[in-house]
């Protein structure tokens, strides 16, 4: 665990000389925030109207939320680094090495995201605080708890772009599927709430990555509850367990392939 620990550590030393260029960042995802935020405070004639069991301040603060596990992951780069390293043959080279492919992706890329997960928390709030004029009301203990469940959903979403780059061993290019699941998130995950699709839908999205990477956090910031809190956090949990398999498993034949071909 150290040496991954250490992965975790050199990557966030190296994001910090790059800081002008998460910055950058910040212009694209205030836009984003900007336009959403103006679409719900023009959709709600009264901040008080409760849609589909939200007021405005609530969708707010759902936007800024999901919004910041989304734009914080930058998936695309991860992708596409492993579907290099299979079509390439550079993950050939890291099947000697003293650790596991898998976990160094992970905590390497988990050490990106610290970097500009901090930064776009802190402009996230301040811009919420600027269209709202406060908080939801959190004690410590559960601000804790959803930073905690933030970190679950990004490594399940770290987890599952790992496992969309690994498909390279199956097919030349993977990253078709890397939009596919980016764009169904942001769909279906970081624009709406879960309550505004069709009902025949919403088990369907309660039992999908959805649930886990975008919804659940945001549905604990903005109306916590110990019932949801337990539900989310046992659902993350089983999450990462099967993601995290599902990885093993792909990497495990990719290498296997590799082998009988010679590398």
């Amino acid at each position: 665990m150290r040496k991954y620990l250490f992965i975790f550590k050199s990557e966030i030393m190296s994001n910090l000389q790059y800081l002008s260029n998460i910055a950058f960042g910040f212009i694209g995802c205030f836009v984003i925030l900007f336009v959403f935020l103006n679409l719900w405070q023009y959709i709600y004639t009264d901040p008080n109207e409760l849609i589909n069991g939200y007021n405005m301040d609530q969708m707010i603060w759902y936007v800024v939320i999901t919004e910041i596990l989304w734009i914080s992951i930058g998936g695309r780069k991860l992708c596409t680094k492993i579907c290099d390293d299979v079509r390439g043959g550079n993950i050939a080279y890291n099947i000697n090495k003293p650790y596991n492919y898998i976990g160094y992706s992970l905590f390497s890329h988990l050490g990106s995201v610290f970097i500009k997960g901090i930064m776009f928390i802190i402009m996230g709030m301040l811009t919420g605080f600027l269209f709202i004029g406060g908080f939801p009301d959190l004690t410590i203990i559960t601000i804790l708890l959803v930073l905690l469940s933030g970190i679950f959903a990004t490594i399940i979403s770290t987890l599952l772009i790992i496992f969309i780059g690994l498909v390279s061993f199956i097919i030349e290019d993977s990253q078709p599927f890397y939009w596919l699941y980016s764009k169904f998130i942001l769909v279906f995950g970081v624009i709406f709430p879960i309550e505004y699709f069709p009902l025949f839908l919403q088990p369907i999205l309660k039992y999908s990555p959805i649930y886990a990477v975008s919804y659940g956090p945001a549905k604990l910031f903005i109306d916590f509850s110990w019932p949801t809190c337990l539900n989310v956090f046992i659902t993350q949990i089983v999450y990462i367990g099967i993601a995290y398999f599902l990885c093993a498993l792909l990497y495990k034949k990719g290498v296997k392939n590799l082998n009988v071909n010679g590398g």
